[in-house]
């Protein structure tokens, strides 16, 4: 293997760059270093939880710096049969609720490995946070709404001009994110209407379901408020230029506030989410998904059985009210919506599991079906569920580095998953495998809603076969897409 690490495809944003859009880096004559892994982006947290809902994203390398927009290139150097134009190319855009996370995290070497050394991989950073998605009137004016888009748009501008020096092909990208890295996947499907121009990736894959909580206009009352009380916290309030106060603010004081206001959000929610600009992305995603208006030729969406597990504060079990939960998670949310909710998930055992499936279907795992419908004919579902089958349970088996083991270490089972993503991020079609697995003929999701399950039986033994979508899980999901217009999705 090759590998490129901390290579800078943006200007650091800091001072007047301070929350504006991405700008190329400065030239730099002499040979640089690209050997170390590079500073991770300032960090913050979702809100305040005895139980931390991102897993093994503690791993961290480098000190969070404001000075983070970098990328890793990672090429096999020994790769045998490369195309005239390069070997397909894999986007990691990595997870966390738009607040924590790092590409240090994840080693493009794992997927090259699972790929029959067929792809080259570029992992990226993006600002996260308040310095990547604070928003509100002000920033609309004086700076860049989505910053934190921006920046990954921003990377694959870079990929498309520059990956051909590494052996990549930039007409074969397939992006990839999980959890929010999922959630970035769908607004960058979304961006400019689906015609994002020239033409970024051709495929696109989301695990560990895709995140879309509340994604509200840059000028929602709510937002403003946030706005507001950043103000308050930085001494920035009687500024004449807000803005301005703010990029003089010191990023230690604003580390500060970032996690101060995180931490006091909803149980294992997130403050500081992307939003509807009027530009980068025009509507509520949901919206987009029923238009087709969506970029890229082709999906690959697998999501956890259990996703909202970790979301839910179980030290409240006693107390757990299912058509309560939903009116504090929505709060825009009235008696009707609240009780439609207590009665669709009424059958889904106690009070505490229907909290689990609500904010799990209603951020995670409906949303998948959004897209999955948006790309009829072009896309591939599956499930994960391996025990305890919960958020990110699955990213352990396609970057096994992060860990020494897999729960359920099965060579067979292990090999099947993941090269389900290399083989489709080669082909746009998990069936023309890179080398011979235990998974069967994966029909595409509209063939009469078909998904591949991966399971285990009680024996250890691997399960991967083809199961029908729940018809009550749709029918959920049909719910919470016709109240789209309160949550925000």
């Amino acid at each position: 293997m090759t590998t490129f690490l901390g290579i800078p495809y943006a200007a650091a944003p800091v001072g007047e760059l301070r929350f504006r859009a991405p700008r190329p880096p400065q030239i730099v004559a002499d040979v640089q270093q690209a050997t170390a892994q590079p500073n991770e982006c300032l960090q913050a947290g979702g809100g305040t939880s005895p139980t931390n809902p991102l897993e093994a994203r503690d791993i961290v390398v480098g000190v969070p710096s404001e000075d983070c927009l970098f990328l890793s290139v990672y090429y096999p150097s020994d790769a045998i049969g490369v195309p005239e134009g390069g070997l397909p190319t894999i986007v990691w855009i990595h997870g966390g609720g738009y607040d924590a996370g790092a590409a240090s995290i994840y080693r493009g070497t794992d997927l090259i490995n699972q790929s029959n050394r067929g792809i080259v991989v570029v992992t990226i950073q993006y600002r996260l946070g308040l310095f990547g998605f604070l928003s509100g009137t002000e920033v609309k004016k004086n700076g860049a709404l989505n910053a934190g888009l921006l920046d990954q748009d921003f990377a694959l501008r870079w990929v498309n001009k520059h990956i051909s020096k590494f052996g990549g092909d930039p007409s074969k990208v397939t992006i990839w994110g999980e959890s929010a890295g999922a959630g970035s996947i769908i607004q960058h499907l979304v961006a400019n209407n689906g015609k994002t121009e020239p033409q970024l990736f051709r495929g696109a894959i989301s695990t560990s379901s895709t995140f879309l909580s509340s994604q509200f206009n840059y000028n929602d009352p709510t937002l403003e408020l946030l706005y507001g009380e950043i103000l308050a916290q930085t001494s920035c309030t009687g500024a004449t230029d807000s803005m301005a106060c703010l990029r003089a603010t010191d990023s230690t004081a604003l580390k500060i506030v970032n996690t101060n206001i995180s931490g006091e959000a909803f149980y294992a929610s997130y403050t500081f989410l992307p939003v509807v600009d009027g530009e980068f992305i025009t509507q509520r995603p949901t919206l987009s998904f029923s238009e087709g208006k969506v970029n890229g030729e082709a999906l690959l969406s697998v999501t956890n059985t259990f996703e909202g597990t970790l979301f839910v504060n179980q030290s409240t079990a006693a107390t757990a009210n299912a058509t309560q939960y939903a009116l504090d998670l929505y709060p825009n949310f009235g008696p009707a919506q609240a009780n439609k909710v207590g009665s669709l998930y009424a059958g889904l055992g106690t009070q505490v599991l229907q909290e689990r499936a609500i904010i799990g279907e209603s951020w995670l795992i409906c949303p998948t079906y959004y897209m999955l419908r948006a790309f009829a004919g072009r896309s591939f579902k599956g499930e994960f569920a391996i025990p305890p089958g919960t958020h990110a349970s699955d990213v352990l088996y396609y970057f096994p580095e992060l860990l020494t083991f897999q729960p359920f270490n099965n060579t067979a089972f292990v090999d099947a998953f993941a090269q389900s993503f290399t083989s489709f991020a080669i082909s746009l079609d998990p069936n023309i495998k890179v080398a011979p697995t235990i998974t069967p003929r994966w029909n595409k999701w509209d063939v009469g809603q078909s998904e591949m399950l991966f399971n285990k039986t009680d024996d250890g033994e691997p399960v991967v076969t083809p199961v029908v979508t729940s018809g009550a899980l749709l029918e959920r999901c049909r719910f919470w897409n016709s109240v789209a217009n309160l949550t925000g999705q």
